[in-house]
C-alpha cells in the first residue's frame, strides 16, 4: 500500500505539472488573458513530491523488497541511516529527489517571492510556470523510464545491499546537496527566462533573483567540497580530487555559478555586464543538466556513475537540448531589449568583475575540453587518448595565481574609477603580503618550490587587502569570507601537491618503521563484526618524544556485495594528515600497509567551508529585513 500511495502521488505530479502549465500558457498567450494563478497547484504538488519521496523512504526503512529498486540497494542488515540515504543513493531515487526539489523550490518561489515593480506584474508566475515545466519533464522522465515504485521481477527475501563505497556518512549529505545546487539553479533559469518573456523586459528581476542564486551556489559549494571530503576518507587512495569526469560535471556550474555571481553583482549595483547574467544564468543550469546526463548515460567511465542505460541519457539529452535551445533562440530574439552601462575604467572594480567573468569562462572551457575530448576523439575513430591531472593541474595553476592577484585588489579600487589608498600604501600592502607569505612558506619546509612560494604570495595578498578593507569598513561581507577561503584553500591544494609523501611497507605485530621524525608501530591485529561487515583492524602507534596516537586502519568485508573495501584512519594535525590504509595479507601475519602525510589537506576544507558559508552572510541579513519589515507592518495594522 505504501508504494502504491508513493506511486500515485508521482503519477498526480506528472499529470498536474504537465496539465497546469498547458492552462497557463494557453490562458496567456493564446486567450490574451491574465491567467489562473499557478500557486496553489504549486503548492498542491510540492505535497505531492514529499508525499512520494516519503513513501519511497518508508519502504526502505520497511525492508519493502518486493520493489525493485529497494531489493537493489538496501538489505535488513543495512543500518537505518543508510537505508534512507539509499532513497537518493541509485538512479530512480535520485531522480525522484529531482522532481521534489523542484516542486519545493517552486512552492518556495510562489510563496517567498514578491515584486514591487509595476513593470514585474505576474512575472513571479511566470518563474513559477517555467520550474512547474522542469517539475513536468522530470516527473514524465522519472515515471516513464527511472521509476523506483516498480515490482521486482522475481521475489528475493534479502535485498542486495548498498554498495559498500556509499556506506559513509558522505552519502547523507553529499548527493542531496548537490541536487540542492544543480536544482537551485533551475530557479535561476527560470528567474532569467521569465525575464526574458516580459514585456518591456525589466532588469529589476535580477535583485529578484540574486538570493536564489547564492542559495545554489552555496549548496552546490557545500556539496562538492563533501563529495571531496567523502572520496579522501572513504576511498582509501588519500586523493581529495582526481579530476574524474563527473567531478569535472560537478565543477562546471560551479565555474559559471561563481561567474553569475560577480556579475550579477556589476548588474545590481552599476548595471554593467547585463546580457552576461542572462548567458550565464542559461548556461548554468544546462551545465547542471549536463552533469546529470553523464552520471546515467554510460557514456564516461566513473566510480560515480549510477546507471549505464542509454535510453536514460538520450531522454536527458533531449531534455538538455530543448532547454538550451529555446532558452538562447529567446535570449537572441530579446537581446536588444538589455542595455548595459558601460565600464568607465580599467581602474575599477567593473573592470576586475570583467576579468574575473573572464577567468571562469577559460576555466570553464579548459574542464569541458579536457574531458569532452577523449570521448570525441574515439567517437570519432582516431583512437583512445586519456587527458588527466597534469593536462589541468598545468592550466589551472596560472588561472589561480591570476585570480589571486585580482581578488586582491578588489577591495582596494572604487567601482567607477580610482582607489581608496594611495599608490605608496598600496605598494606597502604587496609587500607585506610577499614577505609574509615567504617568510611562513620558506620556514616550514626544508627545500621549497617557486612556484608553491608564489602561491603562498598571492594568498597573503588576497588575506591582507581584504583584512585591511575589514578593519576600515568595521564588517564581514560574503566577498570577504569567499576570497580569503579561495586564498587558503589555494595554499591547502598547491601545499597538498608538493609537500605530501607516502611509503609503503609490510607491517606484523612488532614491527617498527621511521616515518620522518616519527616512530611506527604495528601493535596488533584483530577481527571484529560489523551490522553488515565482517572487519580486520590494524592497530598502529606514532611516537615522536612524549607526543603519540594511535590509528586503526581497517579492512572490511562485505558478504552480500562480496566485496572488499580498505577503510582508512587519519590522525589530523595542523598541517595535513596522517592518513594509513590496511592493504592485503601479504603473509600469514604481515599486511601491506600504506602510510601517507598529505600536506594541507585539513586547509582546503576549511577554506572551502569558509567560502561557502560567506554566502549565508548576505541570505541572513535579508532574512532578518524581511522579519523587521513584517514586525513594522504589523505594528502599523495594530495602530
Amino acid at each position: 500500500m505504501i508504494g502504491e500511495v508513493g506511486h500515485f502521488a508521482l503519477i498526480w505530479l506528472a499529470v498536474s505539472s504537465l496539465m497546469s502549465t498547458v492552462c497557463y500558457a494557453w490562458q496567456k498567450w493564446q486567450l490574451k488573458r491574465v491567467p489562473t494563478s499557478l500557486s496553489f497547484i504549486v503548492g498542491l504538488n510540492g505535497v505531492f513530491a514529499t508525499l512520494s519521496l516519503l513513501m519511497l523512504a518508508l519502504l526502505f526503512v520497511q525492508d519493502q523488497f518486493q520493489y525493485d529498486y529497494v531489493a537493489s540497494h538496501s538489505n535488513s542488515a543495512l543500518p537505518v541511516y543508510f537505508k534512507v540515504a539509499a532513497v537518493w543513493g541509485g538512479h530512480q531515487g535520485s531522480m525522484l529527489f529531482w522532481v521534489f526539489t523542484l516542486s519545493l523550490c517552486s512552492a518556495l518561489i510562489s510563496r517567498l517571492s514578491t515584486s514591487k515593480e509595476s513593470a514585474l506584474t505576474g512575472y513571479i508566475e511566470d518563474v513559477c510556470w517555467v520550474v512547474q515545466l522542469f517539475v513536468a519533464a522530470f516527473a514524465w522522465f522519472t515515471l516513464l523510464a527511472s521509476n523506483p515504485f516498480v515490482y521486482a521481477s522475481v521475489l528475493v527475501e534479502q535485498g542486495r545491499d548498498l554498495n559498500p563505497m556509499l556506506q559513509d556518512i558522505g552519502l547523507i549529505f553529499h548527493p542531496p546537496l548537490l541536487y540542492l545546487g544543480y536544482i537551485g539553479f533551475s530557479t535561476v533559469f527560470a528567474f532569467a527566462f521569465a525575464a526574458l518573456l516580459q514585456t518591456p523586459y525589466h532588469p529589476a528581476w535580477i535583485k529578484l533573483c540574486l538570493p536564489w542564486t547564492i542559495l545554489a551556489w552555496f549548496f552546490l559549494t557545500i556539496g562538492i567540497v563533501v563529495g571531496a571530503w567523502w572520496a579522501y576518507n572513504e576511498l582509501g587512495w588519500g586523493g581529495w580530487w582526481f579530476w574524474d569526469p563527473v567531478e569535472n560535471a560537478s565543477l562546471l556550474p560551479w565555474l559559471t555559478g561563481s561567474a553569475l555571481l560577480h556579475v550579477m553583482l556589476a548588474a545590481r549595483r552599476q548595471q554593467q555586464l547585463m546580457i552576461w547574467v542572462v548567458i550565464l544564468a542559461l548556461v548554468t543550469f544546462n551545465l547542471s543538466i549536463l552533469g546529470t546526463f553523464i552520471v546515467r548515460s554510460g557514456i564516461l567511465t566513473s566510480v560515480h556513475a549510477f546507471a549505464v542505460d542509454p535510453s536514460k541519457g538520450i531522454a536527458l539529452l533531449l531534455i538538455l537540448a530543448v532547454t538550451l535551445l529555446v532558452g538562447f533562440v529567446l535570449l537572441m530574439l530579446r537581446s536588444d531589449m538589455i542595455q548595459s552601462a558601460p565600464i568607465q575604467s580599467l581602474f575599477g572594480r567593473g573592470y576586475l568583475i570583467l576579468l574575473s567573468l573572464g577567468l571562469f569562462l577559460v576555466a570553464t572551457l579548459t574542464v569541458l575540453l579536457g574531458t569532452f575530448y577523449p570521448m570525441l576523439y574515439e567517437m570519432i575513430g582516431l583512437g583512445q587518448i586519456s587527458v588527466g591531472a597534469p593536462y589541468f593541474n598545468t592550466l589551472f595553476y596560472p588561472l589561480s595565481l591570476i585570480a589571486l592577484l585580482v581578488m586582491g585588489a578588489v577591495p582596494l579600487l572604487k567601482w567607477h574609477h580610482g582607489s581608496h589608498l594611495t599608490p605608496t600604501q598600496i605598494i606597502s600592502l604587496a609587500s607585506i603580503s610577499l614577505a609574509a607569505g615567504a617568510s611562513l612558506y620558506v620556514l616550514q619546509v626544508e627545500a621549497f618550490s617557486f612556484a608553491t612560494l608564489l602561491v603562498w604570495a598571492g594568498a597573503c595578498w588576497v588575506i591582507v587587502t581584504h583584512s585591511y578593507f575589514a578593519m576600515m569598513q568595521r564588517k564581514v561581507t560574503f566577498m570577504l569570507l569567499a576570497h580569503v577561503g579561495f586564498a587558503i584553500g589555494s595554499i591547502g591544494a598547491v601545499m597538498n601537491a608538493e609537500h605530501s609523501y607516502e611509503l609503503n611497507q609490510k607491517m606484523s605485530a612488532g614491527t617498527v618503521i621511521e616515518v620522518g621524525d616519527w616512530q611506527v608501530e604495528y601493535l596488533e591485529s584483530h577481527w571484529y563484526i560489523g551490522a553488515n561487515y565482517t572487519a580486520q583492524q590494524g592497530i598502529i602507534e606514532f611516537r615522536r618524544g612524549n607526543d603519540h596516537f594511535i590509528v586503526k586502519p581497517e579492512r572490511r568485508h562485505y558478504p552480500v556485495r562480496v566485496m572488499n573495501m580498505s577503510e582508512p584512519s587519519i590522525k589530523s594535525v595542523w598541517n595535513g594528515d596522517y592518513y594509513l590504509t590496511l592493504g592485503p595479507k601479504v603473509s600469514a601475519q604481515a599486511y601491506a600497509v600504506k602510510i601517507q602525510f598529505k600536506a594541507y589537506v585539513n586547509w582546503i576544507w576549511f577554506g572551502a567551508l569558509l567560502a561557502a558559508f560567506g554566502a549565508l552572510i548576505p541570505l541572513s541579513a535579508r532574512v532578518v529585513a524581511r522579519y523587521k519589515a513584517r514586525s513594522a507592518y504589523g505594528i502599523i495594522a495594530q495602530a
